[in-house]
């Protein structure tokens, strides 16, 4: 995503924002409170979806179009407009509309929402300044990382260095960046306090040696389901013949050892000869050895079939359950309901982390269930706020449940029905609501929930003010960001010590990159004076950001 210095007469140029989806509404939300931009939305209808919410933020103008189209722009004035975003949940949609604007205004700054990142990476080439986000994108480690019990996305890449989220009591000393937040208090953590050993949740550089214990790898679909199939046929359907046949058996070694006059050894050998059929007619045998002999010969004739039956057994099963869903005990996955966008990203990043998956959806069209069929995941067509869809995703031998639908209400049923069958189950729960969110984890004892459009619209904003958001660090409900910010000519931040910044803004600068050098500092001088050219890595709250972002705008006051 390009990073473009503001210009003066471009400050109060106004914003437009076509989407009436929760994302919508939290980004126009940042712009007008976080950023004190202008705003214009085009959308369906006032009366729908996240219209009503979006036409009560002050200082918003509403315009309902039944598309993206050329009368919708120009009515929203977007020839004089400074950044379009396009949210629509359809790809080609949102290029299409991405297109018309850019005949409309070829200097207009673009926001796609896509949710195909390898198509967005090529659709940028297309336009002159474009950034392509995806919310599923960014939402989904964050919800994978909840559901193994971990503290945020674990890793993030930035400027060639890898850095991941940590316990303070977790990493050497010599590795922390930075602290992020005090999460003594769940439910209200403290962001960026002021005194940094306060801190138990930092960030720290990876230097290659193991940070955490890894998932091992998921062997292939039908193995796993033959080795679970064979041992629920084994147990369900034989296991008393098969232990009364071994029994023999043993009775059969112990009388040619005491009673036919071999050794221990040989007597092993001979049992083994004649279970395989290897036996031999001897008139001069003792007749203890000749009732033995017949004996063990009668049990191996028995256990051939056995065998052979339990094999085929489990290799249909295993076959069924690999085509149509979990067949046989499913112990220590994840159970994953609602294969959208953000479910399909979830249900991907943990096949590959080799992680078991039952994907569960009502809906048989869902985007995410040709995916996980392609990677051989089990998915089950049903209402997941029914106990007996939960039963056939084996939720009470599973690790954890992510709810992924896009309606509170459902996510919420699938969490109280999985709980009344497993009490002791995580559940990671998907909800827009922050109050609504926190009275559900109080009252309900749900572990976590998350909000994509809260994880997503920071970045979005970010990029309508032509800024780059790098990462997203979740912390309970609310989020952090990691942002690379230029210091401009004649800004707020030029003449402004490193410390000065910290001090007077949410934010920590992690990392500088002088004017006059390529390389980015990553433990830079407290005493440091910006100046122009001058580029900041920082950690910093939506608020902070906001704040920064003022500063380092031409002009801006930095108050």
């Amino acid at each position: 995503m390009p990073t473009l210095q503001l210009r003066r007469n471009d400050r109060r140029r106004h914003l437009v924002v076509c989407g009436d989806s929760p994302l919508a509404f939290r980004l126009v939300d940042e712009l007008i409170n976080r950023y004190d931009e202008d705003v214009t939305v085009i959308l369906r209808s006032k009366q729908e979806n996240y219209g009503p919410r979006i036409a009560q933020l002050s200082r918003v103008r509403v315009i309902e179009a039944a598309a993206p189209d050329n009368a919708a722009f120009l009515q929203a004035k977007l020839s004089t407009a400074r950044a379009l975003a396009l949210l629509g949940s359809d790809d080609a949609g949102n290029i299409h509309a991405a297109l018309l604007a850019q005949d409309i205004n070829p200097e207009l700054r673009l926001v796609l929402r896509l949710f195909n990142t390898s198509l967005g990476h090529r659709v940028r080439t297309l336009f002159a300044d474009c950034a392509v986000l995806s919310d599923a994108a960014m939402a989904a480690p964050s919800f994978v990382a909840a559901s193994l019990g971990r503290e945020g996305p674990t890793h993030i890449r930035v400027s060639g260095r890898t850095l991941y989220v940590v316990r303070r009591d977790e990493v050497a000393p010599e590795r922390i960046i930075c602290g992020l937040a005090d999460t003594t208090d769940s439910t209200h953590p403290d962001l960026l306090p002021v005194t940094e050993h306060s801190t138990d949740l930092v960030l720290a550089f990876a230097n290659g040696s193991v940070v955490e214990k890894p998932v091992r790898r998921r062997p292939s679909a039908f193995m796993a389901a033959l080795r679970r199939n064979f041992g629920s046929v084994l147990n369900r359907r034989v296991a008393a013949a098969a232990a009364s046949l071994f029994v023999l058996l043993a009775i059969g070694t112990t009388m040619f050892a005491v009673f036919g006059g071999y050794t221990w050894w040989n007597a092993v050998y001979e049992t083994a000869l004649d279970v395989a059929g290897a036996a031999q007619p001897t008139d001069s045998l003792p007749v203890i050895n000749k009732i033995t002999q017949v004996m063990v010969t009668l049990v191996g004739i028995s256990i051939i079939p056995i065998i052979t039956a339990v094999a085929l057994d489990a290799v249909v099963s295993a076959r069924l359950a690999a085509a149509n869903g979990p067949q046989g005990p499913f112990r220590d996955h994840v159970v994953v309901i609602g294969l959208g966008q953000v479910g399909a990203r979830v249900v991907a990043q943990l096949h590959d982390l080799g992680v078991p998956v039952v994907g569960v959806d009502r809906n048989e069209s869902a985007r995410g269930i040709p995916l996980a069929r392609r990677l051989g995941l089990p998915v089950i067509i049903g209402d997941a706020s029914r106990d007996d869809t939960l039963r056939a995703a084996y939720i009470g031998t599973s690790r954890a449940l992510v709810t992924l639908s896009s309606h509170d209400v459902v996510n919420l049923e699938a969490a109280l029905t999985a709980r009344a069958i497993r009490d002791d189950l995580l559940v990671v729960l998907r909800l827009f609501d922050n109050d609504f969110a926190r009275l559900v984890e109080r009252r309900f004892n749900i572990d976590v929930s998350r909000s994509v459009s809260a994880l997503a619209a920071p970045a979005f904003a970010a990029a309508m003010v032509e800024r780059q958001v790098i990462g997203t660090i979740p912390v309970g409900r609310r989020v952090l960001l990691i942002a690379e910010v230029p210091v401009g000519d004649g800004t707020g931040l030029g003449g402004r010590t490193i410390g000065e910044v910290e001090q007077r803004t949410e934010v920590r600068v992690i990392a500088l990159q002088r004017r006059t050098e390529q390389r980015m500092d990553w433990q830079p001088p407290a005493d440091h004076q910006l100046v122009p050219r001058d580029r900041l890595m920082v950690v910093a709250t939506r608020t902070g950001l906001g704040q920064i972002l003022a500063s380092s705008i031409v002009g801006g006051s930095g108050q």
